[in-house]
């Protein structure tokens, strides 16, 4: 169960930061220093571009208490790989690591895969299937599985791994398969990684499967009330997460001169830094956070740095960073152990 805090919390999206190197590096030490508590990777795919998870595993290093949430795919990521990649990520950035549930109709992803495109409800399936997979796979090494033991030359209790034993449902509606485990990587630092998923995904994806969940409006009027309908739908032990796309007066420059396009699915504002406080302080009053899309990600960051975050901080509706802390702690989540500690079955062959 969380326990959130009264006042939010803000992320923001680096997509606009590019691909290279220098450039992450100089967006997520300036998104960290402004004071985001999260920062999140979009993953478009695009020759010569590392994906999302790879963006963010770079992040992990640079920076101190920024949480680092990539996008990945659940339709054409097999999931063995994307529970073994994010527990990587959370061991990269100190316990820092999350997730943002991606299942979208692709042909080009199938294509590339070999495999046909999913659709539909098909989509929600695979999301739901993935989830469960990771978090099994999370668990199936208990805390203090590694022993490393130099005088006995033991580096695994065996006894502290775990099958894991997955099978899709009779009805799923893609390929099936099954997992049957343990993980090759130790149980990650956070134990079970935050998962959120977008509010489209809700229903072949349960509540209570994830963490938080990402809420868009056609309009930053209606976002409120979408806010409002997702939060009776997951109770307040997920939280929910607002998204709006910003761009502001900066530079000299109006913000209505700079709009060059809205993503069109996603609530928008456009203004002063003090307006948006205003629309932040109104969103973070019912949401547990909320995620920025800066149409323009350098000069809008400066913006926010300087004039938005300090002001939401002085009127007590953004909540302090969390210095060492993990993301987990961010959601007001508490550490929980893995749900096969209680079994004392290891699986046969499990090295030493």
């Amino acid at each position: 169960m969380s326990t959130y805090p009264r006042a939010g919390f803000l992320a923001i999206e680096l997509d606009g930061a590019g691909w290279a190197g220098a450039d992450i590096t100089r967006a997520v030490l300036a998104a960290e220093s402004a004071g985001f508590h999260a920062a999140t990777f979009t993953d478009a795919p695009a020759p010569g571009r590392a994906n999302a998870l790879h963006r963010a595993a770079f992040a992990g290093p640079l920076t101190r208490s920024i949480a680092l949430v990539p996008e990945v795919d659940t339709v054409y990521t097999e999931p063995f790989h994307i529970s073994t990649q994010l527990a990587s990520l959370d061991y990269v950035s100190g316990g820092r690591a999350g997730w943002i549930v991606t299942a979208a109709e692709s042909p080009e992803a199938a294509a590339a895969v070999g495999r046909p495109s999913g659709t539909g409800g098909a989509l929600g399936q695979e999301a739901a299937a993935s989830i469960e997979v990771s978090r099994r796979l999370w668990d199936s090494w208990e805390d203090g599985a590694v022993i490393r033991d130099v005088a006995t030359g033991r580096y695994i209790d065996v006894g502290k791994l775990h099958y894991v034993d997955f099978v899709t449902p009779a009805d799923f509606a893609g390929a099936g398969y099954s997992v049957k485990g343990p993980s090759i990587i130790p149980r990650p630092l956070q134990g079970q990684l935050p998962v959120l998923v977008p509010a489209s995904l809700l229903g072949e994806v349960p509540a209570d499967a994830v963490d938080g969940v990402l809420v868009s409006a056609p309009a930053a009027e209606l976002l409120v009330a979408e806010v409002r309908d997702v939060r009776a739908r997951v109770g307040a032990a997920v939280a929910v997460i607002a998204e709006l796309d910003v761009v502001l007066d900066a530079r000299g420059q109006a913000a209505g001169s700079r709009v060059a396009a809205f993503d069109g699915g996603r609530a928008a504002f456009a203004g002063t830094a003090d307006a948006l406080t205003d629309v932040l302080e109104s969103l973070l009053a019912e949401a547990d956070g909320v995620r920025l899309h800066p149409v323009s990600l350098f000069v809008d960051l400066e913006e926010l740095g300087r004039l938005v975050l300090p002001e939401l901080r002085r009127r007590g509706a953004l909540r302090a960073r969390v210095q060492d802390g993990t993301f987990r702690d961010l959601l007001g989540l508490d550490r929980s152990a893995s749900r096969y500690a209680t079994s004392t079955a290891a699986p046969a062959g499990a090295g030493k």
